[in-house]
Formats: structure tokens, C-alpha cells, sequence
């Protein structure tokens, strides 16, 4: 595992639960060539007298040196972890158990990144016939756990459909390759008829682009 070191005094944030540690914070990274390299690597983060502050994941390229997954020692970041934080979002969010439907409201903002212990990775929920999950992987720590992600998602919410949009600039700044496609079942349409807050309007899923009816 890699070992992030944080400098004297910069350390503040992290005993505040502060979930982003950026670049100028890091005195040094431990670790095998190899896995300094490697976007959404699992750290253990320690002050710089060697006192655990938590577990994160590495970003060798992004400002964002490394995300929170926890600040539990004793909590190890593995499938369990990735399942637990799933199951808890949409049970806050969109509610939970397999086979039920979104609501009727659309979209559904169903996980919301660091607020749900997911940082960097956006939800939403679309109704229809069929039903979609369009998720954003924005950092590089959810990125990795990606598989175990979409699994855990059409295991709580009995939606088959999973479709990864990207934001390019985002991608880029985490250093990690601009991707977008159909991650599990069918490929969502090109537009569809939603209303949000008593406005109804055209979604491409693909895109995110609206156009709203008058």
C-alpha cells in the first residue's frame, strides 16, 4: 500500500474531515514505482510524525492529490466498503431494494459523491419504459472501483441499464483517459421527455444537453 505523508501543520483539514488532499499538502509518497503511478491507488495517509489520519485514493496527476475513502482506521477500503456506501445512497436518495423504480420525479440525483462517501462519482437516476443510471466518474478512486460500483447500483436498485457520461475537463485534470459508453444492458435513446420541478424538457442522456419545452 502506498503511504502519503502529509507536512507538518497541514494537516488541519483532515482532522476536520476534510475529504480532498491537495498537492501542496504532501510532504512525500511511500511506495513501489508502480503503484505511485497508478490513478485510484489505496493510500494510508499519516501526519509527519507518522500518526494515522486515514485511508485515500491516490491521483498522481490531479492538483487533488488524493480523495477520502475513510478516517477509520479499522475500516478497510475494499468491496465491502464500495458496497455499503452504494446501498446507502440510494436508500437516502432514490430508495432502496431490488426491482423497485425510481420516482416519479426525474431525474433522481442518486449519489452525490463526497456527501455519500463516494467522492468523485455522480448518479442520476432517469424513469422511462426501461430506466437508466447515467454515472460520472470523476475522480480516480471510484474510477478503479468502477465494476464493483455498477454491480452494487443494479443490485440495489434493480435497474439494468448503466451508462457512463464523461466530463472532459474533469477526466483530464484527474488524468484519466475521456470515456463514455454503455456500461451494462441497453444503450439509452437519444432524447428523452422529463419534467423536473413542474418543467418538462428534452434530455439527451449522452450528452446531459436539455431543451426545454415552452
Amino acid at each position: 500500500m502506498l503511504i502519503i505523508t502529509i507536512k507538518q501543520g497541514k494537516e488541519k483539514s483532515l482532522l476536520e474531515r476534510q475529504p480532498w488532499i491537495y498537492a501542496s499538502a504532501v510532504e512525500r509518497v511511500d511506495g513501489k514505482p508502480h503503484e505511485k503511478r497508478k490513478p485510484g491507488a489505496t493510500a494510508l495517509v499519516q501526519s509527519s510524525s507518522a500518526k494515522f489520519l486515514a485511508r485515500a485514493a491516490f491521483s498522481p496527476d490531479s492538483q487533488i492529490r488524493a480523495r477520502v475513502w475513510t478516517f477509520d482506521e479499522d475500516e478497510p477500503v475494499d468491496h465491502a466498503l464500495i458496497k455499503r456506501r452504494v446501498k446507502a445512497a440510494v436508500a437516502a436518495h432514490g430508495g432502496s431494494g431490488s426491482g423497485k423504480k425510481a420516482p416519479a420525479s426525474n431525474p433522481v440525483h442518486l449519489v452525490l459523491g463526497e456527501p455519500d462517501g463516494l467522492p468523485g462519482l455522480l448518479v442520476d437516476w432517469f424513469d422511462g419504459p426501461k430506466g437508466y443510471l447515467v454515472c460520472q466518474f470523476q475522480a480516480a478512486g471510484v474510477d478503479a472501483w468502477k465494476v464493483p460500483i455498477v454491480q452494487s447500483l443494479i443490485a440495489e436498485t434493480g435497474c439494468p441499464n448503466v451508462y457512463e457520461r464523461s466530463d472532459e475537463l474533469v477526466r483530464k485534470g484527474e488524468g484519466l483517459p475521456v470515456v463514455s459508453g454503455t456500461l451494462a444492458g441497453d444503450e439509452p435513446p437519444e432524447q428523452m421527455l422529463l419534467m423536473e420541478n413542474g418543467v418538462r424538457y428534452s434530455l439527451d442522456i449522452k450528452t446531459g444537453k436539455k431543451t426545454r419545452f415552452r
